[in-house]
């Protein structure tokens, strides 16, 4: 794990930081949500067809609610 300082003061921190991270940052975090979901699905219900309604359905909520939280908070 690497780890970088950023200064909250510095204008450009937030343009270092998407340097910093890359695609694969993501790619790696969706990957082990698809793992932890598929460890929490019963035995039964263990199958790629459901892993995907599970996490597509888990994906659109949190999606749904980034959206209400920008109109609730007017950050748009």
């Amino acid at each position: 794990m690497a780890f970088e300082k950023f200064d909250p003061n510095d204008e450009e921190s937030f343009d270092k930081m998407r340097e910093f991270f890359n695609p694969s940052q993501v790619d790696q975090s969706v990957r082990h949500a698809l793992q932890i979901c598929w460890m929490m699905l019963p035995n039964d219900k263990r199958n790629v067809d459901e892993l995907e309604r599970q996490f597509r359905r888990i994906v659109d909520r949190a999606l749904k609610d980034t959206c209400e939280d920008d109109q609730a908070f007017g950050k748009s």
